[in-house]
């Protein structure tokens, strides 16, 4: 797929991190962006740096989600591409103790339930729908109609002490990969998965000195965190290369997460 300003895309969590990396490096090359996120403020401010819309959305919430796509759509035409990167994390033992009193809590099921709504079942909600709108579209030279990207993270794999529900999630968005890939092969629309590893996103740049300068150190080479733009940078990648397909590549400097 070539890149310019006959193409639409549609990036969650397009607000900050990995997302907003992807959009900026969509829209250098002409494409017309639609940035969902729950972040009014940032949402807003990403959208008007790129000329794009910003479409308030969370991805669990399914007349959100309908609205942003109609919205996104009447702004800037229908999506040939979909970049999923909206997610969350949580740290919680499958069963742990107290270490003051003593009492034994298992992991609140509740708490599991929203990490799989966000980051598996809101993913595959936004890839539903996409492809729907994909669907309607003339194909291009190649036969191809659209190409989505997805966000796993290489806990999909290796995943640490505390990180079930988000490991579950992740799985759960490689195992989807390939199936969907299948599913719409016949309608010229691809889909991949990136599984980065440890990044310098927002969410990180809460954390001390000391401990992002040691998450660097584990990092075999380059021993530093990832670039939000070298993520973006693959996602183009696998945008772009119409061979792409149905794969779950991992982008982490050959790290594999210890347990903890």
């Amino acid at each position: 797929m070539k890149l310019n300003s006959a193409v639409s895309a549609v990036i969650t969590g397009g607000a900050s991190g990995l997302g907003l990396a992807t959009a900026q490096r969509l829209a250098a090359q002409g494409v017309k962006v639609a940035i969902f996120d729950f972040n009014e403020e940032a949402g807003e401010a990403a959208a008007k740096e790129l000329g794009g819309v910003f479409c308030k959305v969370d991805v669990t919430n399914e007349a959100q989600v309908d609205a942003g796509f109609a919205k996104a759509r009447a702004a800037i035409g229908q999506e040939r591409i979909l970049v999923n990167c909206a997610g969350t994390g949580i740290a919680i033992k499958t069963a742990s103790r107290d270490k003051q009193t003593g009492e034994i809590k298992p992991f609140p099921t509740d708490a599991f339930d929203r990490i799989i709504q966000i980051n598996l079942v809101g993913t595959f909600r936004c890839i539903a729908k996409s492809a729907a709108g994909m669907m309607t579209l003339e194909k291009l030279e190649d036969g191809e109609r659209g190409a989505i990207v997805n966000t796993a993270s290489v806990a999909a794999q290796d995943g640490q002490i505390g990180q079930a529900a988000y490991s579950a999630s992740k799985a759960g968005v490689v195992g989807m990969t390939l199936p969907i890939a299948r599913d719409l092969m016949g309608d010229g629309i691809r889909c991949n998965t990136i599984l980065p590893g440890i990044f310098n996103t927002p969410l990180l740049a809460r954390a001390p000195e000391n401990v992002k300068a040691a998450l660097a150190a584990s990092v075999p080479f380059p021993k530093r965190l990832g670039y939000p733009d070298e993520f973006a940078a693959l996602a183009e990648l696998m945008i772009t290369t119409g061979y792409f397909n149905g794969e779950s590549v991992r982008l982490d400097g050959g790290i594999r997460m210890a347990p903890r």
